[in-house]
């Protein structure tokens, strides 16, 4: 076992609750509200319904739980249905430089693995969290460096699942090796660029990744052996030796909008200009993003489906200038589909920005500019994607009102409001039964 490799394990087994800094306790918190309401909002997703069927009817099992509906599964089977809800809506947060989701990776892999092992405290479903964050970022980051193609999010957050599972379920240094060296050698390697160039469910390869999360780690603790995990293939050791030093938790972007981060900087355009305009469909004559190259890369056609309307450029534009608000309600029917929308994607186009390319990937800028059919000129001016960090990250109350727009159709305003103050307190349950009774649907 490598240097590298024997320093994730033990950041993975040695890492307390108590010993973490204050701001990523916190931050830890702000995590889990987020990504939950993501899942909470994703389970009403037509992948949700094929998902939970998949999961009943070739799993079974009674050892963990599918959110949101309370079905009883495998842990795997749990874990792969939560993981398609997490990326479903494309709300979920990310870290700019694997171009990925660490946290819809990570939390269905520790919630599986939770039930599975039982006994699990909100102190030992949080520490857990952190760690998978923490290994997820770095095993993308490692990827990327290694293999000169854009990854999955699966393909990497596998690992870090794995590593998160087998702390809760208690397996030791060397089970944690071997789990998380098969969950590499088992994890979805997917295409990325054709997963945009014409989206479908399988999204960012997320669900697939959890389940070969969880089942790498039942594997190793019952004596299967993996490959040497990928961490010492680090061309720079000092990205795994900092582990425990450097939280990369506290780098990630958020997102409030229900479309690809790609296409968020011209959502937040379109919305200031309609905050400031509010114009009808049929004063509008023409739409222009300027941007960088990737964006204009995106679909502007009619989208037929939720996952076309997330990897689209034009549609969450129009979504934003018509509705205000890029969220469940446009990317799924009957919104999807409405003529009132339909009818302005073909005024949209797009053009490169030579300063705005240059700055990408490190930023994502953009600038809308709406032409009206009377000859007015609005612009949002340069314009950057909301909610990243170091100095535009959403406060509490900002990723609480996402909470509560997201998870209140499904739970109840009143429940979302009550699970928000059980997760800013999540450190002393006993148990994650209020998680995981909180986020039952409602019953009407």
């Amino acid at each position: 076992m490598g240097q590298l490799t024997q320093h994730a394990i033990h950041f993975t087994l040695s890492t307390r609750w108590e010993n973490l800094p204050d701001d990523v306790q916190h931050q830890a918190k702000r995590c889990l509200m987020d990504t939950l309401g993501a899942l909470i909002a994703g389970s009403q997703t037509p992948v949700a319904d094929i998902m939970r069927k998949t999961a009943r009817e070739q799993f079974g099992g009674d050892q963990a739980t599918i959110m949101v509906s309370g079905e009883r599964v495998s842990a795997a089977a749990a874990s792969l249905a939560n993981g398609f809800f997490g990326n479903a809506l494309d709300i979920d947060d990310g870290y700019r430089n694997v171009k990925g989701h660490p946290g819809a990776c990570a939390l269905p892999p520790v919630l599986a693995a939770a039930e599975l092992a039982g006994g699990c405290t909100g102190a030992d479903f949080l520490t857990a969290l952190v760690i998978a964050y923490e290994l997820g970022i770095r095993a993308g980051l490692i990827r990327h460096a290694t293999y000169a193609v854009y990854h999955s999010s699966g393909s990497w957050g596998a690992i870090a699942g794995a590593a998160a599972a087998g702390r809760l379920m208690g397996l030791a240094e060397e089970q944690l090796f071997h789990a998380m060296g098969a969950a590499e050698y088992h994890a979805p390697i997917a295409p990325m660029m054709k997963g945009i160039d014409t989206p479908a469910m399988g999204k960012d390869s997320i669900g697939w990744g959890c389940m070969v999360a969880v089942l790498s780690a039942i594997m190793a603790r019952d004596g299967f052996t993996g490959i040497r995990p990928l961490f010492d293939d680090s061309p720079d050791s000092s990205m795994v030796l900092n582990l425990g030093k450097r939280w990369e938790i506290l780098n990630l972007y958020f997102k409030p909008y229900a479309a690809c981060r790609w296409a968020q900087p011209a959502v937040a355009g379109a919305l200031k200009i309609t905050r400031e305009h509010h114009l009808t469909p049929d004063q509008i004559r023409r739409i222009r993003v300027r941007t960088f190259e990737a964006a204009t890369c995106l679909p502007n056609g009619p989208p037929r489906n939720t996952e076309e309307a997330q990897y689209s450029l034009a549609f969450p534009v129009a979504a934003a200038l018509l509705d205000g608000e890029v969220g469940p309600i446009q990317v799924l029917p009957p919104r999807l589909h409405e003529p009132d929308l339909l009818s302005i994607l073909d005024r949209v186009f797009t053009e490169v920005v030579p300063e705005f390319e240059a700055e990408f990937p490190a930023k994502a800028p953009a600038e809308v500019v709406v032409e009206t059919t009377t000859g007015e000129v609005y612009r949002s001016g340069r314009i950057e994607a909301m909610w990243e960090p170091p100095d535009a990250l959403p406060s509490d109350a900002d990723l609480e009102a996402k909470f509560v727009w997201l998870t209140g159709p499904i739970i109840g305003k009143i429940k979302a409001n009550d699970l928000i103050e059980k997760i800013w307190s999540a450190e002393q349950w006993p148990s994650i039964d209020p998680l995981i009774n909180g986020c039952r649907a409602a019953v009407d």
